[in-house]
């Protein structure tokens, strides 16, 4: 009895009742299903994109001179392989390189401090006539300060400066601190493109061992074209940041805004974040112009800087960073900010190139199937066939 009792009752849990489904998951919805199973994988996404974002941020003094470095070596890494084309030691021609790097940023740093040092009297005259200017403005309509709020302007700004000596003592403490870490990665950057530029290809040939043998090939094509795509990213905003450079460089020379040389070379390195690191740049000049000279001086300046961005935007941008990169110019912007977002001025820095070694990475992967990894290194000397003799 128990035993067909047991049975009964077990047909009756296992048995499904007429018209209802065996599987309870197909009466959902397919719509609902398949937003759930999207909505835990996105979830996912999220938070291994934060988890990331907090161990970039945690090893910042790490991962950002290490990042700077790979910049570095995208510029240079050419060089080193040109001269190891011309039967140059790959130590030695590494060392020649960086040197002769070195020499060069040493050249262009004293060029500059000795500009701003040289600039320095005219400027001061000339901020001075611009406050005797900005100081009779102020006294005539429609605001008609008096002299004696004038002058008190000073002592409230000494008071302001009292009243928070605490503040700006620990400021001054973490700018020391500050200075510190940037000498640390200065260091660590340094030797860092030491290594990138004498023993790069056995480093990576290193990282990929942890790759399944089935998928190596693959996987190490897509490295090396993602290298070769940050060696013409680099190559592209070099040669764009220059272009701004001496464009806006020249014009506020030629309407004699002090400190021309100084501003050029901070318009060179803002321009190595697209699209705003020139405008902002751009906009000190303009600022300096306006103290200095005065607003019809300010007004030209502005206009300079605009067709500088103009040339950039529509011939500059297409031709040359449009090739190096292949994205889109809303990819970039957005890429940027979020990189702003995540990481300040080095975030923005790094995001346009990450995004473009994942481009071409990701490409790579999808599309290229027995290409040779030699065949998209831009750094390995081309093979030489044995039978060819040098014929």
């Amino acid at each position: 009895m128990r035993t067909g009792c047991s049975g009964d009752y077990g047909d009756l849990v296992t048995s499904p009742r007429p018209g209802r489904p065996d599987d309870v998951s197909q009466s959902v919805p397919k719509v609902l299903r398949v937003s759930a199973a999207l909505s835990w994988r996105l979830l996912a996404v999220a938070g291994a994109v934060w988890l990331m974002s907090w161990v970039v941020g945690f090893l910042g003094v790490v991962i950002i001179p290490v990042a700077i470095a790979m910049l570095l070596s995208a510029l240079l890494a050419p060089a080193v392989a040109q001269l190891v084309r011309w039967q140059v030691p790959r130590g030695v021609a590494t060392a020649i390189v960086l040197i002769g790097g070195i020499a060069v940023v040493g050249g262009v740093l004293y060029g500059v401090i000795s500009a701003f040092i040289g600039g320095l009297p005219d400027l001061q005259k000339q901020v001075v006539s611009s406050v005797n200017q900005i100081t009779d403005w102020l006294e005539g309509p429609p605001l008609h300060l008096s002299k004696s709020q004038l002058l008190d302007l000073p002592n409230q700004l000494i008071k302001l400066i009292q009243d928070n000596q605490l503040t700006i003592t620990n400021s001054a403490l973490s700018t020391a601190a500050t200075i510190g870490e940037l000498l640390t990665g200065l260091l660590l950057m340094l030797f860092t493109t030491i290594f990138f530029l004498h023993d790069g290809s056995g480093i990576w040939s290193f990282l990929i061992k942890i790759i399944p043998a089935d998928v190596r090939p693959r996987v190490d094509v897509a490295g090396r074209r993602g290298f070769a795509s940050l060696v013409r990213y680099v190559r592209a905003t070099a040669a764009v940041a220059v272009v701004d450079a001496v464009g806006i460089g020249v014009g506020i020379a030629i309407v004699g805004v002090p400190l021309a040389v100084p501003l050029a070379a901070l318009v060179f390195l803002g321009a190595f974040i697209p699209i705003i690191g020139a405008v902002i740049a751009g906009t000190v000049a303009v600022l300096v112009a306006l103290v200095a000279n005065g607003f019809v001086a300010a007004l030209i300046v502005l206009a300079i800087v605009i067709a500088v961005m103009q040339l950039e935007s529509h011939i500059l941008q297409p031709l040359l960073m449009g090739r190096a990169v292949q994205l889109h110019p809303l990819a970039v912007v957005l890429v940027i900010a979020a990189g702003f977002t995540v990481g300040g001025i080095a975030g923005a820095l790094m995001s346009v190139p990450i995004l473009a070694v994942l481009n071409s990475g990701i490409r790579s992967l999808l599309h290229d199937q027995g290409v040779d990894p030699s065949e998209v290194d831009p750094t390995r000397p081309p093979k030489v066939d044995p039978g060819h003799n040098g014929k």
